[in-house]
């Protein structure tokens, strides 16, 4: 269930391509349909490659395949049963986003020099394990707020993807524009 480590992935200038992924915790399957799915579409938009999902919500990941095979991309949406494996088989650094860790700005430049990341974002309750488990605890900001607003705040500030980049396999793509909406079909081979 681990991301591997980042050997074979490599950036355009050869340098090996840093992996992120989520691990959504306390995830409340009926109730959090819509926020789960905020979460998951903002770590796609900007540069995360899977999320893990616990408990496991088949139909919200067939939801999110949708957007994938509309949209592009090869973001994956992985059952997580056993979020503790997910964090124990993480090769890299567990992430855990929280109000009452170390702040954003003190985290980054030592993120930004290790390789795979991991990013739990829980709701309500987390277990307090996590605390421990992981290798950072970071917030973004001392004040209640969102885990989709920390996870957002986190990738950018680690040098998110430009949002505009377009991504394979997408049935369409929008084109951006300073007044209205443009959305265009993506030529196929």
């Amino acid at each position: 269930m681990g991301t591997g480590s980042s050997g074979s992935r490599r950036t355009s200038t050869g340098k090996p391509r840093r992996e992120i992924s989520v691990l959504r915790l306390g995830h409340r399957p009926g109730r959090d349909p819509r926020l789960t799915t905020h979460l998951a579409l903002a770590a796609r938009a900007l540069g995360a490659r899977r999320m893990y999902l616990n408990p496991p919500d088949p139909d919200l990941a067939q939801r999110l395949a949708r957007v994938g095979r509309r949209w592009g991309g090869d973001f994956e949406v992985v059952p997580a049963p056993d979020w503790r494996r997910v964090v124990r088989d993480h090769r890299g650094t567990v992430v855990h986003l929280t109000m009452y860790g170390e702040p954003i700005d003190r985290a980054v430049p030592r993120l930004r020099r290790g390789g795979d990341l991991l990013f739990v974002v829980g709701g309500a309750k987390v277990p307090p394990e996590i605390y421990r488990l992981a290798g950072a605890n970071v917030a973004v900001g001392a004040q209640p707020h969102s885990e989709v607003a920390a996870l957002a705040v986190a990738l950018d500030r680690l040098g998110g993807l430009p949002t505009a980049r377009a991504f394979r396999g997408a049935e369409r793509r929008i084109v951006p524009t300073v007044r209205g909406k443009r959305v265009v079909p993506t030529r196929r081979p």
